[in-house]
């Protein structure tokens, strides 16, 4: 008798052959499988998966065996919890085996002696999932979690780190992540927001990829420049030692003085505390930017090949995002994408222990158990991330694949607390729902390219959940407002903005497209349009009203007019100036950058209530431009009010009409949408929200 699967579901298969059977991994395959599809089905198709399951291993295991028929029984389903079901036999299910010799035989599948119904979620997680190093469970070396990409850029595999930390959080554990981005920029600051999309800044002024932007808002924590590295601040660094004399004259090369760099990085930034604890985080999630097999993304694959190496084992799970495609009428589900993907990651020295999978659809099963055959990974490890209707799923359906049990198992962690995803799963269902629908008008420059303004798309949606409203976003190319009135163009373009219920004029530079946003902003302020300018917004509102308001017609911003010398420009024309601090020769990092205290200079503003009354606000800065100091009186005596400033009360941070004569007419010199999370909406987005949908303000 060879007793099979294990503490959850606990059966027996009684024959005479069973012995040469043996145990193998198949009770440990068995029992997640049929856990797993608790979570997801009844009960009943829990049972006939795995009696199947059962049918299937004694047939590959006996070769005697040429047929294998289950015959039907039923069960008393009598208690469950989230993690286990208690259920017994009235007539036990059979498999019939048909032998080479025609003679058949009776296997029955039974339930073993009855284990405890009041068992904790904890002890049968323990029982299911017992600690590799009992020493290591909760506490103890740093945990890493590799993610890689396969077959094409742009997979998901930011959004699948995300989420992964999200289940790693929801059981208590802390956690941080590094972004390694292999092209040679030392950072994202000089990039094209059409070929890289948006520039994410951090507290401390790093200019980064925009998936720190997902890291922080997922796992709602303040990550530093150095949680993002690319091989132009590895080269720098390694360059800068070499000069220095730190190799004491040795031939510098990619091994082992690059491998060993990246490998003291990760080291080092991984302890970092970032959650506001004060404590280093117990894992660090690792995304290795760009696909597998990309020429600028092989040292740091070498590097981390020796990493796993160089840390105690069970320290490190490879996880491998890819895709599975649809092919044909019959939307076959193709997988040698991903099994060249893996192929090529295992030739580099890392196996993945995690796949996976993007498609438009769930995987099926025979899909998923064919990827963990020819890639070499546990089938219920092949994890299907298809399409869904809000990114706020993923960690749910994540879950709902066990992906966090497989997560501690293989780390050898035993989790603080049950999986808690409730707050995530109201996010998601917050953006299904079907609420009033609120039209915000985003007038920007760089529209074609829709992850240039993910940040602002995000903070749009928080401020949406957080007033029960579904905001529902109308690109407009601001260059198409700028074309003769009598073209199709400009005609489409100025009908969205004019169906927006709100306008956004987000932030950007150069001069392309500037008029248009300008005349979105002459239509926002006569009409009463709630409107929001960030950065490049506020500077537009004061030109826009240097112009409109007292008569300036040539009003416009140092950057828009290079050619004329600063010091023989008239007031009135420059409304808008080149910080003095700001280094002209150098594009790279010398913007003013990064978390800076903004004065409020009144109770008495809008700035004040939608900021709780405080009287210092502390947002991210990135500009080079600023509001020119000596036309401030001015514009004020004219209406315009210059709410919040700076320290020294020289450079202007909030500009706003006042409510009485403008609903919702508000800008922001800093960007306020790198600190908005779900469930604590940035106030300038909440409140251009509430304006437009016409409720009431703070």
């Amino acid at each position: 008798q060879s007793t099979w699967g294990w503490n959850v579901i606990s059966c027996s298969v009684m024959s005479t052959a069973s012995a040469r059977l043996g145990k193998s991994l198949c009770e440990f395959r068995l029992a997640y499988k049929s856990l797993n599809n608790l979570y997801t089905h009844d009960v009943e198709a829990a049972l006939s998966l795995l009696t199947s399951d059962i049918a299937a291993d004694v047939l590959a295991e006996d070769s005697n065996v040429v047929g294998v028929a289950i015959t039907d029984g039923t069960y008393n389903l009598s208690g469950r919890t989230r993690l286990s079901v208690v259920w017994s036999n009235t007539q036990p299910r059979k498999l019939v085996l048909t032998r080479k010799d025609n003679s058949k035989e009776e296997i029955s599948i039974l339930r073993d002696e009855p284990e405890q119904d009041d068992q904790s979620d904890e002890e049968i997680f323990e029982k299911l999932y017992p600690p590799i190093k009992r020493g290591m469970s909760n506490v103890g070396e740093m945990k890493y979690i590799l993610v890689t990409g396969g077959v094409l850029s742009g997979i998901g595999k930011g959004m699948t780190a995300s989420s992964v930390g999200v289940l790693m959080r929801s059981m208590g554990f802390r956690v941080t992540a590094i972004k390694i981005d292999p092209y040679l920029n030392v950072d994202a600051g000089t990039m094209s927001p059409f070929e890289h999309g948006e520039v994410f800044v951090l507290d401390d002024g790093g200019e980064t990829d925009l998936d720190l932007g997902n890291y922080e808002r997922f796992l709602n924590v303040t990550l530093t420049r150095d949680n993002n590295l690319t091989t132009g601040k590895i080269y720098q660094h390694i360059l800068t030692k070499e000069r220095k004399g730190d190799y004491l004259g040795k031939t510098v090369q990619v091994v082992p003085h690059l491998t060993d760099a990246v490998i003291g990085w990760i080291d080092r930034v991984s302890h970092i505390p970032v959650d506001g604890s004060g404590q280093p985080a117990h894992v660090c999630i690792i995304e290795l930017g760009g696909t597998v097999g990309d020429i600028e993304s092989a040292p740091y694959i070498e590097a981390l090949r020796q990493f796993q190496f160089k840390i105690s084992n069970n320290c490190m799970l490879r996880m491998h995002v890819s895709l599975v495609p649809l092919v044909g009428g019959s939307n076959e589900e193709k997988t040698k994408p991903t099994q060249h993907s893996v192929r090529d990651l295992r030739a580099a020295g890392l196996h993945p222990d995690v796949i996976v999978c993007r498609s438009p659809k769930r995987l099926s099963e025979a899909t998923q158990k064919k990827i963990g055959q020819f890639c070499h990974v546990t089938p219920h490890h092949v994890i299907s991330a298809h399409d869904m209707t809000n990114l706020y799923h993923l960690p749910s359906i994540l879950y709902a694949q066990g992906l966090h049990h497989s997560l501690c198992h293989l780390l050898g962690l035993r989790p603080f607390q049950e999986c808690d995803l409730t707050q995530f799963r109201h996010f998601a269902s917050q953006l299904d729902n079907n609420y009033p629908e609120v039209k915000i008008a985003l007038i920007g420059k760089y529209t074609d390219q829709m992850d240039s303004y993910i940040s602002v798309v995000h903070s749009l949606r928080h401020a949406g959940m957080a007033c029960d409203r579904r905001v529902k976003i109308l690109f407009v190319e601001s260059t198409h407002l700028e074309a003769d009135p009598s073209t199709t163009e400009y005609n489409e373009a100025m009908a969205l903005v004019k169906q927006g219920d709100g306008l956004l004029i987000p932030g950007g530079f150069g001069d392309r497209g500037i008029e248009g946003k300008l005349k979105a902003l002459t239509y926002a302020r006569t009409s009463g349009v709630p409107v929001l300018g960030i950065c490049l917004g506020l500077q537009l509102m004061v030109i826009e009203y240097a112009r409109n308001v007292l008569g300036w017609a040539q009003a416009t911003s140092e950057e828009f007019s290079p050619s004329l010398p600063a010091n023989s420009i008239k007031d009135e024309t420059h409304a808008i100036v080149f910080m003095p601090e700001i280094d002209r020769g150098t594009m790279g990092g010398n913007m003013r950058l990064g978390t800076r205290p903004t004065l409020l200079q009144s109770r008495d503003c809008l700035a004040s209530r939608l900021y709780g009354h405080v009287s210092v606000i502390n947002e991210r800065h990135r500009h080079r431009y600023e509001v020119n100091p000596r036309i401030v009186p001015q514009l004020e005596k004219a209406g315009l009010r210059f709410v919040g400033q700076d320290e020294s009360h020289q450079r202007m941070e909030i500009v706003e009409l006042p409510v009485s004569t403008h609903r919702y007419y508000f800008g922001t010199q800093f960007h306020p949408e790198f600190k908005s999370r779900p469930g604590l909406p940035s106030p300038p987005f909440l409140g251009l929200v509430l304006a437009a949908a016409n409720l009431a303000l703070p």
